[in-house]
């Protein structure tokens, strides 16, 4: 089986979501992978050396620069003609590509897969975490999104694909990009942080996360993250949103501060391989999945433990 992973990029270098799809990928066969920007001939390098890619396909247009579904799809569908399944992160991205390309392809998508039991057949979260389906799909040709805290990341320098120039129909013309407004921070994206802390409800306001959160985080090096409550009352921006219809994480360490632990939040942090909760309700859910938890008032266990670190 022959199979074609987007490379998630931003015309200059790879994302970590690439690596654990073509992991995925390499369960079910030889692995190709496109990438599809302008101006990205170092992104198509850079894929070329992740372990276990045999060739790569560069569609280097200014229609694919930003990465709209409508011009991409098309240029995937073609492809697909040598290829037996296309696969994509579980990303913002992903989820916008694959479900098109499916479409075009008139074949089921096999949505935020977390393991490969067969050349068909996948595992896949449903009920938000609670229950893990097993699915079998009987397309001839598979279109797949993976939840990338579910496979390990491929190595990035031990491969040495080749790289070959393809073209699309580029422009479609249904869609136009007109901006865009990307949050910038000088600590760790969400998704790819070893350390998370993340502050719910319990934080009261904005100005009380920010100064109990962001101390904590800082003396960790880590990123920030919060429940859909904290995000939902104006504490932080939608990013840092943690959760089945937020991010997707498994840090090495996620501490959650005042987060009662609604199954929403839980669908997105329970991989995570430590996982510390301060929360002074002793029967708070976020107990049943915590490594470690500490029964306490948050605006007394934070500073503390803030202070002595």
């Amino acid at each position: 089986m022959k199979t074609l992973v987007w490379v998630e990029h931003d015309n200059a270098a790879v994302k970590d979501a690439t690596l654990s799809t073509v992991t995925a990928a390499a369960k079910l066969g030889e692995v190709h992978l496109i990438v599809a920007g302008a101006g990205c001939a170092a992104v198509a390098d850079e894929a070329a050396r992740i372990a276990g890619v045999a060739k790569v396909h560069l569609a280097d247009d200014a229609a694919y620069e930003h990465g709209l579904a409508e011009n991409v799809a098309p240029l995937i569908v073609e492809l697909m003609g040598d290829h037996d399944a296309f696969l994509a992160p579980a990303t913002t991205t992903g989820k916008n590509i694959a479900p098109r390309v499916a479409a075009l392809l008139d074949v089921m998508q096999v949505s935020d897969i977390l393991s490969v039991e067969g050349e068909k057949t996948f595992t896949r979260p449903i009920y938000a975490g609670n229950a893990i389906a097993t699915v079998e799909s009987t397309d001839a040709k598979l279109v797949i999104t993976v939840r990338g805290t579910a496979f390990e990341k491929a190595d990035a320098e031990s491969g040495s694909a080749s790289v070959e120039a393809v073209s699309g129909k580029g422009d479609a013309g249904l869609s136009s990009f007109v901006g865009q407004e990307i949050a910038t921070s000088e600590r760790p994206e969400l998704t790819s942080a070893k350390v998370i802390v993340s502050g719910g409800r319990a934080l009261k306001d904005a100005d009380t996360f920010e100064a109990t959160i962001l101390p904590l985080a800082d003396k960790l090096g880590a990123a920030v993250g919060a429940s859909r409550a904290a995000v939902d009352a104006g504490y932080v921006p939608n990013d840092y949103q943690v959760g089945q219809t937020g991010k997707i994480v498994a840090p090495e360490v996620y501490i959650a501060v005042g987060i009662s632990g609604a199954i929403q939040h839980l669908a997105g942090m329970k991989d995570s391989k430590t996982i510390i909760a301060i929360n002074k309700d002793e029967d708070a859910p976020i107990f049943q999945v915590a490594d470690i938890g500490l029964v306490a008032d948050l605006y007394d266990a934070v500073p503390e433990l803030t202070g002595k670190l």
